[in-house]
């Protein structure tokens, strides 16, 4: 599975638990968005986490 290229996030693991408290694997996978963005000053597509797009820390190629 694909990271965010500036955080690093990916998939988290961990249990799942039914109403009778049977416990299986399960995933979590980051909000990934495949963007053009400016990395050192050209346009370049890079997979990121909708949290940095948000927060601002890639500035987007238009």
């Amino acid at each position: 599975m694909a990271k965010c290229e500036v955080c690093g996030k990916g998939l988290v693991f961990g249990n799942q638990a039914s109403h009778s408290n049977i416990k299986t694997k399960r995933t979590w996978s980051p909000n990934l968005q495949r963007v053009k963005a400016l990395v050192k000053g050209s346009p370049q597509r890079v997979t990121v986490c909708t949290r940095c797009l948000r927060s601002g820390k890639v500035q987007r190629a238009i």
